[in-house]
Order: C-alpha cells, then sequence, then structure tokens
C-alpha cells in the first residue's frame, strides 16, 4: 500500500513539480521573462492550494483508493491537454487544475501511512512516501531537460502525463483499506485538532520553510546556468543527485524519529543545519565562487529533509477522523507560501541577484528556530 502511494506521487511530481527543471525551455518557448516563466512553471500550485484540503475531506470520508485513482488520472489528462495550447493565460489554468487535480496523492499517501502503521514505524514510512516527492524530483531533474532539448515543452509534457496515467490505474486497481486499526498517537484530543497551539506551530514552521524550499528548486538550475555557465542537462543532473541524496536523508531523519520517539527535536536540527547551507550559500553566490553551486545541491537536500517529520506530526495531532483535512491544510500553506516566493525570489534574482533571494530563504529558516515546538514534546508511542 506504501509502495502504491509512494508510485502515485512520484508520478504526479514531474507534472506539478518538475517544470522548474526545464525553466530555460519555457522561457523560450513562450517568450517571457524569469518572472513570467517562474509562474508558468508554479501554476500548478495555484490548483494545490485551493484543492488539498478538500481531496483530504474526501479521502476521510471515502478512502485513499478512489482520491489517488480519480485524481491522478485527471491530471493526466490535464497534462497531455497543455500540450496542444499555446495562450500563456490558457497554459496557467489548465496547469493549475492539472495541479489541482493532482494534489489527490500528496494527501492520500499521508493517510497510507498513518493507517496502515503503529507510531514507532511512521517516522520511517513517512520518509519513505515523503522521498516520493524526492524520486519525483530526481526522474525529472535526470529525464525532463533532455526531453526539452529534444522535442521542446510538449514532449516534457507527454511525459508528465503518461507516467501521471500509469500511476493513477495502478492506485485506482490495487489500494485496499488497512486489515486491522492501527494505535493512535495518543495525542490527539476530542473535536477539532487546531484546538492545540502545538499544531498551528508545526504548520507555521512548515510555512517558513517553505521559503528557502521554493526559492532553492525553482532558481537552483537557473542560477548554475546563469551564474557559473553550467550546461541545462549538467545542472539538471546535478540537482538529480541531489534529489538522490534526500531520499536517503529523508528516510534516515524518520528512522531518527522513530528511535527517539520524537518529531521536533530532529527536525531542529536539520533546521540548523540547513542555517549553515544557507549562509555559505549566500556567501558563495554573493562572490561567485564555486562554494555557491556547491551549496545549491546541500542545500536541496537539507531544505526539504525534515518535511517529512512535520508533515508526521501534523497528521499525529490531528488524530484519524482528522487526518486527510489537517494534512491538506499543511500542505496548503506550504503552497500558498511558495506561490508567493516564487515571483518575488524571481524578481530578486533578475536584480539584485541570487544571494539576495537565498538571503530570505536563510531569514525565514532562522525565524523559524523558536517556532518549532520542542519544548514538552511527548514521545509520539506515548
Amino acid at each position: 500500500m506504501l509502495a502504491l502511494g509512494v508510485n502515485a506521487h512520484v508520478g504526479v511530481t514531474l507534472g506539478l513539480f518538475g517544470l522548474p527543471l526545464v525553466m530555460p525551455e519555457i522561457e523560450r518557448h513562450f517568450g517571457v521573462p524569469l518572472a513570467v516563466a517562474g509562474v508558468i512553471a508554479n501554476a500548478p500550485s495555484l490548483g494545490i492550494l485551493l484543492a488539498l484540503v478538500a481531496w483530504g475531506a474526501l479521502a476521510d470520508r471515502h478512502g485513499e483508493r478512489l482520491v489517488l485513482g480519480v485524481g491522478v488520472g485527471a491530471a493526466a489528462a490535464l497534462f497531455c491537454a497543455v500540450a496542444f495550447v499555446e495562450a500563456t493565460w490558457a497554459v496557467v489554468v489548465l496547469l493549475a487544475l492539472a495541479g489541482a487535480a493532482g494534489s489527490a496523492a500528496m494527501v492520500g499517501g499521508g493517510r497510507i501511512v498513518l493507517r496502515w502503521f503503529d507510531p514507532p514505524e511512521r517516522g520511517v514510512a513517512m520518509g519513505v512516501r515523503q522521498v516520493s516527492y524526492t524520486i519525483g524530483m530526481a526522474v525529472g531533474a535526470f529525464a525532463l531537460p533532455p526531453v526539452a532539448r529534444a522535442y521542446g515543452l510538449a514532449g516534457v509534457l507527454f511525459v508528465c502525463a503518461g507516467v501521471s496515467l500509469v500511476a493513477a490505474v495502478l492506485a485506482g486497481s490495487f489500494l485496499a483499506e488497512p486489515p486491522r486499526t492501527v494505535t493512535a498517537s495518543g495525542t490527539a484530543p476530542a473535536g477539532s485538532p487546531y484546538r492545540q497551539r502545538k499544531l498551528w506551530r508545526v504548520h507555521a514552521t512548515s510555512a517558513l520553510h517553505a521559503v528557502p524550499q521554493s526559492v532553492v528548486s525553482t532558481y537552483g538550475v537557473t542560477c548554475l546556468i546563469g551564474l557559473y555557465g553550467w550546461d541545462a542537462v549538467a545542472a539538471g543532473r546535478l540537482f538529480g543527485v541531489a534529489a538522490v541524496v534526500g531520499a536517503v536523508v529523508r528516510v534516515a531523519a524518520g528512522r531518527w524519529s522513530d528511535r527517539t520517539g520524537l518529531r521536533m527535536r530532529p527536525l531542529l536540527l536539520l533546521t540548523l543545519a540547513s542555517v549553515v547551507a544557507l549562509a555559505l550559500l549566500v556567501a558563495g553566490t554573493l562572490t561567485r565562487t564555486g562554494l555557491g553551486a556547491a551549496m545549491l545541491a546541500v542545500a536541496a537536500v537539507l531544505t526539504v529533509a525534515g518535511n517529512g517529520l512535520a508533515y508526521l506530526k501534523a497528521g499525529e495531532l490531528a488524530g484519524p477522523a482528522w487526518a486527510g483535512r489537517v494534512l491538506g491544510t499543511h500542505n496548503t500553506i506550504q503552497n500558498v507560501v511558495a506561490l508567493a516566493v516564487t515571483p518575488l525570489a524571481g524578481l530578486l534574482i533578475s536584480g539584485p541577484g541570487p544571494w539576495t533571494a537565498f538571503a530570505a530563504g536563510l531569514a525565514c529558516a532562522l525565524i523559524s528556530l523558536p517556532v518549532i515546538p520542542v519544548r514538552g514534546e511527548q514521545r509520539a508511542d506515548a
């Protein structure tokens, strides 16, 4: 069941989040400046932020099989449709609709972990589930730039549609209900989980972390090409390697949290490591030394390493009855931030320079440190 959820998320990730990897092709195809190309590449986020909570409520009521099969399948059809459209506004609308449909995988996969695994197993399981994004981005980094070079933007969209369709068919055919009731985390209150301040702080932490994540993932390849003169395919491969390393780090972070029974303390330490990497990235890009290129790869790993821990903590605080809606809300908040950050970061990169965008990400990571609800955290299996 976990593999089916991971596969659905991997498949749809190429279209939802992989388009920034072919940003130069988007600029060329539509003849638009970098900031506008960034909006087009991240247009799926428009739909994601509008649909996640609705998909979560539907999953709470009807389960993951319907949600993943219908949502990811509809995303495949919409990616295919985009390949036949030339008007920029129509492309943005269709990509937003694809994001709304494909976001079903983001909620459904998280519920699979909470419903099929007990608390001492969830850290690793969620790490594996979160690897789905990383694997999708790795596949995209290695595959999409060469496809864009050979077949243009239409070829990229057909690839995104094909892998999404296969994932939807598998999820709709084989996902099932858990054979037993798993142990609850013991932290979910009766009634709305939003009576807990900790849940709001977990949401806020991920919102702040979304800033450096968005800047690095959206403009990392563009920075390597424009600032350091890298070839587009080579830049994509560097981020592909970073994605593979990130997959290992996410699973290791989940295992770490299972062994300690804590989610937020490992997240705090990972955030501190991200702060160091981002500070070195700012210094490297400001001075235009090789340090900047190296730290781009490191930041691509570390800025997303704790996502699974925050996501899992939000689900555990929610409890089974609210898990879909809370996880949908959590991802919605992240995507709202990413949507706002993308054009602003593009303007900073095009104006003062890339270091200013990375500095903004560093500032948000620093602000998040006291927000992470570490004090008084109970073990997940308590």
